[in-house]
This record gives C-alpha cells, sequence and structure tokens, in this order.
C-alpha cells in the first residue's frame, strides 16, 4: 500500500510576524508538522499542494526549509499565487523536481509507492488566478500517455467551481483545457490542490478532486452570491490519500487539533446489545 499525506496553504511569515496580522500561521504549520511526524504507520511522502509562503519572502522560505527538514519522508513542492515560480525555485531548490526546467513552471513526475505524482504549476505572475499555459498542458498530456500508473494530479488552483464565489473568480483559468488533456486517462484516480482554506470534494472531467483544507486559517463557508471575503480558525486539518490494488485511492481528512479518546465501543454494565441475548 501507499500512503501520501497532502497538505496546502501554510502561509508561513517571516520569524515573529503573523498572516492578516492575527493568524500565527508558523505556530499551526508546526503543530501540523508535528502531527505529521506522530502517525503510524509513516506517509511515504508530503505533498504540499502550494501557497507554502505568503508573500515568497526569501525569509519565509527559509523558514519552510527547517520546518520540513525535520520529515523522514520526501516532501513534493509546487507554488502557489502566494508563493511565486521563480522564488520557490530559487529557495527550495534541494527539494525534489524544484529544479527541473519545465518553460517556467515547475512541473515534474514522480513514483510514490505505488503511485505516480504529477507535479503542476498554477501559479500567475501579479494574479490570485492560476493558469496552467500551453506548453504545461501538453506536457502534461504527454505525460499521461506514458504510463498506467495510479495517478494523482496536484496544482494549487482547484479546477472545479465551489460555490464561494469570491474564491472562484480567483481559479484556474485553462479549467476547460485542462479537462481535455485528462479526461481520457482513467488512471488519473484523484486531483488534489488547494487555495480555498476548505475541505471540498468535487467532480472534475470524470475525476475526483479532493480539495484540503490550510494547517492554519480557513475561508468562511458562504454559499451566498455576493458573500464577503472573510476567515475564521475553524480546526486545521489535512489530507492523506491511502492506496492499494484493492481499494484504489482513498481520502482521509486528519484533524491537527488533539481530541478527547480514543474510547473503546463498551455498553454500559449490564447493557445487552439487540441480537446478542443468550
Amino acid at each position: 500500500m501507499t500512503l501520501i499525506a497532502h497538505m496546502t496553504d501554510l502561509h508561513l511569515r517571516p520569524r515573529g510576524l503573523a498572516c492578516y496580522r492575527v493568524s500565527d500561521t508558523n505556530m499551526f504549520a508546526e503543530r501540523a508538522i508535528r502531527c505529521l511526524k506522530s502517525l503510524d504507520p509513516q506517509p511515504d511522502a508530503l505533498v504540499i499542494t502550494g501557497d507554502l509562503t505568503d508573500r515568497s519572502d526569501p525569509r519565509e522560505y527559509a523558514v519552510a526549509r527547517e520546518l520540513l527538514s525535520r520529515l523522514d519522508m520526501p516532501v513534493f513542492l509546487l507554488p502557489g499565487n502566494h508563493d511565486s515560480t521563480s522564488g520557490m525555485r530559487r529557495e527550495m531548490s534541494s527539494f525534489p523536481g524544484i529544479s527541473e526546467t519545465g518553460d517556467g513552471k515547475i512541473c515534474y513526475t514522480a513514483k510514490i509507492g505505488d503511485v505516480q505524482l504529477i507535479a503542476l504549476d498554477s501559479h500567475l505572475p501579479g494574479s490570485p488566478k492560476g493558469e496552467l499555459g500551453p506548453w504545461q498542458l501538453a506536457w502534461l498530456d504527454s505525460r499521461l500517455k506514458e504510463t498506467q500508473v495510479p495517478t494523482l494530479l496536484a496544482l494549487h488552483h482547484p479546477p472545479a467551481l465551489s460555490g464561494i464565489v469570491h474564491m472562484d473568480n480567483m481559479g484556474l483559468v485553462d479549467a476547460d483545457a485542462l479537462a481535455e488533456v485528462i479526461a481520457p486517462h482513467a488512471h488519473v484516480e484523484r486531483i488534489i490542490c488547494g487555495h480555498l482554506h476548505r475541505p471540498i470534494i468535487a467532480s472534475f472531467a470524470g475525476k475526483v478532486m479532493t480539495l484540503a483544507p490550510s494547517t492554519g486559517h480557513q475561508v468562511v463557508l458562504d454559499l451566498t452570491e455576493n458573500g464577503p471575503a472573510l476567515f475564521n480558525f475553524e480546526p486545521p486539518a489535512y489530507f492523506l490519500h491511502y492506496h492499494s490494488e484493492a481499494t484504489g485511492v482513498v481520502s482521509h481528512m486528519a484533524y491537527v487539533e488533539a481530541f478527547p479518546g480514543p474510547h473503546h465501543f463498551f455498553a454500559d454494565e449490564g447493557v445487552v446489545w439487540p441480537g446478542d441475548e443468550a
């Protein structure tokens, strides 16, 4: 079996600075990494689908390098709208795939256990929207035709709409072109992404899209037409993508918070469950 952890939207800041003045994203990220290190079994890899940093500041990338160095597993990165392709390539070049050339984009493939990861770069300079672009879409098409290995497609901007209008307005501008590329390929078992700071499951091009919440603050769930852009501190979480021959890809959401338990399912003394009568 293969187990892949998926985190997103860490929004790391220079040490001592909060994100949006009130979100201690570095502390939240520390807790998420500590939680990940406590898992048994340990994941085969961690994928972070963008917004590793908040402003693509070299000091933020330095925090990221120190934090991720604590993990005894490969870490696969790709840029979000708050990062930059050039900044990530310069500051995180020691991480797998980052230094590969891709017509200006960070895109690469990696084998993780019995699963193929294809990482895509949807960063669009000067815009919160995302774009893959013709070169990267052609590259993706050729990669998908090379093998029938079960594949996870990773990018920052979700290609499917969520109903949260202000976030959908800064979505993936060439989502229709992406759909044309991936629709014929049954071995694309999951699209994993971030950007919306909420756990969202949707269908896209006949595939399952799994959008992970942030390890820090979350976007307020507002499905009204003109809802404002607001965030809150709902519990941070991440996804674990489990794959086996018997199951295919199964996605579990894991919370960073510590909760009471675990407890055994014992009935009160003297209580007999229906069907268990002597």
